[in-house]
């Protein structure tokens, strides 16, 4: 009897509860979805990593194309507050998915990979391979396959970047290959002698060289693009697996500003050519990721 009694009570205080809820699945924790969450607070918080000039912070200001696009497209959806956190490129997705930011923006290119970890938007950049010598690129090297075919060579990349697996396709051995938490610190790994190269996007590389200011290191300017699955790359924010919802409504807000130009503008603003280095538009999510693009 006492039994009967129990499992009666737990009924009726589970059909209370069931009652006060408001009915909508796609809702998470206290019945607010993510999305509502972040518009009645205003504020969304951004994962970076310090890469010019994609997303960076200059004299504590959070600058670049990426967080500008971010920025413009939030706002579309009605939160203005950008707060943001600064993590190493290889721990963005890992963030996102422990909740520790909202979203990434770090202009991170879209591979069939990482869409198996994080929920990525519509393209909203494209873009290529640089690459950084010692001055007088002593050992010649204008490709990766010049790296793959002298194996005293050695090249540093940063941390989770696309390009340690376009330097394995294109035949680069795993101990040429080394890894640093940012780009200012493959340059220095450079210039100290401590690896022959580096290699990053060639935007990123540019303003870095530039910033470097050193007449130790040269860019390579008739660098060979690679030819390996991935290049060109397209770049996006990057959302939780479970945040579906955020990611639809960021799509929406996208798309009206490339609709609008906004997007152009915001890429040229940063460096980037309005053109060449916007997105077509048959290049889309799904097509990356299900190899057609990629």
């Amino acid at each position: 009897m006492k039994n009967l009694v129990k499992v009666l009570l737990f009924a009726a205080i589970a059909l209370v509860l069931a009652a006060c809820g408001n009915g909508d699945s796609d809702n998470t924790t206290g019945g607010t979805s993510n999305l509502e969450e972040l518009q009645e607070t205003g504020t969304v918080t951004i994962g970076f990593a310090n890469e010019a000039p994609y997303a960076y912070e200059e004299n504590g200001e959070l600058k670049g194309a990426a967080v500008d696009i971010a920025t413009a497209v939030f706002a579309e959806l009605g939160i203005d507050n950008v707060e943001s956190q600064l993590a190493d490129f290889g721990q963005l997705i890992p963030g996102v998915q422990a909740g520790q930011f909202d979203v990434v923006t770090a202009g991170m290119a879209i591979t069939p990979e990482r869409g198996e970890n994080a929920l990525f938007s519509e393209p909203e950049m494209v873009y290529g391979e640089g690459l950084v010598v010692q001055a007088g690129n002593p050992h010649d090297i204008y490709s990766y396959e010049d790296i793959a075919n002298n194996p005293d060579i050695t090249i540093v990349v940063m941390e989770g970047a696309t390009e340690i697996e376009f330097l394995r396709q294109s035949g680069v051995s795993d101990d040429q290959i080394t890894t640093a938490s940012d780009i200012a610190s493959t340059f220095s790994a450079v210039q100290a002698g401590r690896a022959d190269a580096t290699t990053g996007t060639e935007m990123t590389v540019r303003m870095a060289f530039d910033s470097a200011n050193t007449d130790d290191l040269e860019i390579v300017e008739d660098f060979e693009q690679p030819d390996a699955e991935g290049v060109p790359s397209y770049g996006a924010a990057a959302f939780a697996l479970e945040n579906e919802e955020l990611r639809d409504a960021y799509n929406e807000a996208l798309e009206t500003l490339k609709e609008d130009g906004t997007v152009q503008e915001l890429l040229e603003a940063n460096g980037f050519h309005p053109e060449t280095n916007f997105p077509p538009e048959e290049v889309t999510v799904e097509s990356i990721i299900s190899g057609e693009h990629y």
